[in-house]
């Protein structure tokens, strides 16, 4: 098999049986295009032919492209996955990566909203027939730190108001049960009454009663920010970040927010320690007497 024929039957078996989305294998596919672009120009005919001064060539020609530090990382993930599948196959004998390091990333601290301004964003009242779906989507959102996919691909059968909680789907297709607060059941039991619904009915609809396109929910989500003057930013994630944040912050219990999340790897859910730890040092130099700035 050619090094492109590798490439497409990993990708088809990453689709078929990993069940990764479909972003995911684009991401893939866009990274392992840039190798197979550069083999091609160096006149490098297999993967075996490539070895570790080989890839630090080929991530020094991407870097001098333009490529930032965090997508040199994501190459080079998106490399060693295809040379792990490769090597267990035993298509691959050794590893071309062994040793190659990218560039240190700088890992950008999420933006969070604060207690009042995430009441105030899922109260706010909206158009008039939307109001109710746009309500429902908000508080569930803060309320269990949903994904995007996760919230649009939910069916009234994976909701059980009664106690309290939510089936979702997450990445890799692992299901998760996650708690659903009290505001949040109140607004998806007014939405079920107003709508009517079935186990498999969208919980949040589009057009023809089809699953709402996650495009819409970023464009309500941000004119209703702008309804209530904010500044920031506002998107889906920025409700999740905000969940785990607030989460840690009255908990501290970091496993526990891991799990709600659904992070594979607790290190993914790290990162939230330290938005906690600006909460409190900022309440740290507003209240300690040796701390206060003039």
């Amino acid at each position: 098999m050619t090094p492109s024929q590798q490439v497409d039957a990993w990708l088809t078996r990453l689709a078929g049986e990993r069940q990764a989305s479909v972003h995911t294998v684009d991401g893939y596919r866009r990274d392992l295009a840039k190798l197979l672009r550069w083999m091609e120009a160096q006149g490098v005919a297999t993967f075996d032919a490539l070895e570790p001064n080989r890839m630090r060539s080929f991530v020094a020609t991407e870097h001098r492209g333009g490529l930032s530090p965090k997508s040199l990382q994501r190459l080079l993930s998106s490399c060693r996955s295809l040379f792990r599948q490769l090597t267990r196959e035993g298509q691959l004998a050794h590893d071309p990566l062994a040793g190659v390091r990218g560039p240190k990333v700088h890992r950008k601290l999420p933006q969070v909203l604060d207690v009042d301004e995430a009441t105030a964003l899922v109260e706010t009242q909206g158009d008039g027939a939307l109001s109710l779906r746009d309500r429902a989507m908000l508080e569930l959102f803060y309320s269990s730190g949903l994904r995007l996919s996760e919230l649009t691909g939910l069916r009234w059968g994976d909701l059980q108001l009664d106690a309290g909680e939510v089936r979702v789907l997450g990445k890799g297709s692992k299901t998760r049960i996650v708690p659903v607060g009290r505001h949040a059941i109140n607004a998806l039991r007014a939405l079920g009454h107003a709508e009517g619904m079935t186990p498999e009915s969208p919980v949040f609809r589009g057009r023809a009663g089809a699953p709402i396109n996650p495009r819409t929910v970023q464009l309500r989500m941000k004119k209703l920010a702008l309804l209530q003057g904010m500044a920031k930013h506002v998107h889906p994630h920025l409700l999740r970040h905000t969940f785990a944040s607030h989460m840690l912050e009255s908990s501290g219990d970091l496993r526990a927010v891991q799990e709600l999340l659904g992070h594979a790897d607790i290190a993914t859910t790290q990162i939230y320690t330290h938005l906690d730890f600006q909460h409190l040092a900022k309440v740290y130099d507003a209240a300690h007497p040796r701390a206060r700035r003039k």
